[in-house]
C-alpha cells in the first residue's frame, strides 16, 4: 500500500510538468518513467513534499495547558518544558497555601489582642468625658445613658453610632458593629478609637495620642496583610502560569506539526544520451 502510495504521488508530480497528449502509462514507476522520458522537460526536479498525517492540535495542547500547566507540553512531547510548568505550578500553589495559612493564623493573633484590650464601653465613656471638647453644641447628659446602660454597662451600638455622626469633624467613622472585619481594622488605624484601648490615659484630653496598644496592634494587622499580600501575589501567578503554559503548549504542538516532515523527490539523471528518474526519500525531524 506504501509503495502504491508513493508511486501516484511520483507520477503525479511528473505527469504535471510533460506533455499529456497520447501518454498510457502502466502503473509502474520504472516503466512510466521511460514511457514519458521523452517529453519530460530536461534539467528540471520533481518534488512534491507533504506532512504527515497525524497531526496534533495546537487548540487542543492550548486548553490542555491551560486547565493543567504543563499537560499541553507533554501532548506536544515537550517533556522538559511540562516538567517546569509543572514545578512552577507546585511552588505557587504552596507559597499561596503556606502564607494564607500565616496570614489567618496572625489575623487570630491580633483579633484575640483586640478582644482582650480594646473596650466599646471606655470608648463610648472617654468620648462622652470629652465630649464638650469634641463638639461643643453637644451634651453629654442626653446621651450618656442611651449609650451605656447604668445596669450592666453595654453598649447600645445603635446609639454610639448615632453619637458620632453628630460630633463630625475628627469622628469621621462609626464603629462597626462587633466582630466583623471591618471592626478590627478600625480600631487599631482610626485615631478616634484610640481611648479604647486598656492602656491609654483616660486623662488625655486629644483622641490623636496613641496608646503603646494601639500601634503595637496596627503593626500585628500589618503583618497579617503582608502574608495575605503574598498569599494573593501567589495566586496571581498561578493564573499568569496557566496562562503562559497554554501559549506555549499551543506553540509547541505546531512546532512538532512543523518540524515532522517527509520529502518525496523524483530526480532525473541523464545516462548516455538520456534520462532516467531516480525517486528518493529525505526524512527529516527538526529539533
Amino acid at each position: 500500500m506504501k509503495k502504491l502510495l508513493c508511486s501516484l504521488i511520483f507520477l503525479s508530480s511528473i505527469f504535471a510538468q510533460v506533455p499529456q497528449e497520447n501518454i498510457q502509462l502502466t502503473g509502474s514507476l520504472i516503466n512510466d518513467s521511460r514511457i514519458i522520458q521523452s517529453s519530460y522537460l530536461p534539467n528540471e526536479i520533481i518534488k512534491h513534499n507533504f506532512q504527515v498525517n497525524n497531526k496534533k492540535s495546537p487548540m487542543l495542547g492550548g486548553l490542555m495547558s491551560l486547565i493543567i500547566p504543563g499537560a499541553g507540553e507533554v501532548y506536544a512531547e515537550q517533556y522538559w518544558k511540562a516538567a517546569v510548568f509543572l514545578a512552577v505550578e507546585a511552588a505557587v500553589i504552596t507559597t499561596a497555601i503556606i502564607y494564607d495559612k500565616k496570614g489567618d493564623d496572625k489575623t487570630a493573633d491580633f483579633e484575640n489582642f483586640a478582644n482582650q484590650n480594646w473596650s466599646a464601653k471606655r470608648y463610648a465613656e472617654w468620648t462622652l468625658d470629652n465630649l464638650q471638647r469634641l463638639n461643643p453644641e453637644l451634651d453629654a447628659s442626653n446621651y450618656r445613658d442611651r449609650i451605656i446602660n447604668p445596669v450592666d454597662g453595654t453598649v447600645n451600638w445603635s446609639e454610639l453610632n448615632n453619637l458620632e455622626r453628630a460630633i463630625g469633624g475628627g469622628y469621621s467613622h462609626t464603629l462597626a458593629p462587633y466582630g466583623e472585619q471591618q471592626y478590627y481594622e478600625m480600631i487599631g488605624k482610626y485615631p478616634q478609637f484610640s481611648h479604647g484601648w486598656s492602656d491609654s490615659n483616660p486623662a488625655d484630653t486629644d483622641y490623636h495620642i496613641l496608646s503603646p496598644f494601639f500601634k503595637s496592634y496596627s503593626t500585628m494587622r500589618g503583618d497579617a496583610n503582608d502574608l495575605y499580600g503574598v498569599a494573593s501575589t501567589a495566586v496571581i501567578f498561578i493564573y499568569v502560569n496557566h496562562f503562559l503554559s497554554a501559549i506555549d503548549a499551543a506553540w509547541s504542538v505546531a512546532n512538532y506539526n512543523n518540524n515532522l516532515a517527509v520529502k518525496l523527490r523524483v530526480e532525473p539523471i541523464h545516462l548516455a544520451g538520456k534520462y532516467d528518474f531516480v525517486p528518493t526519500l529525505n526524512f527529516r525531524l527538526s529539533f
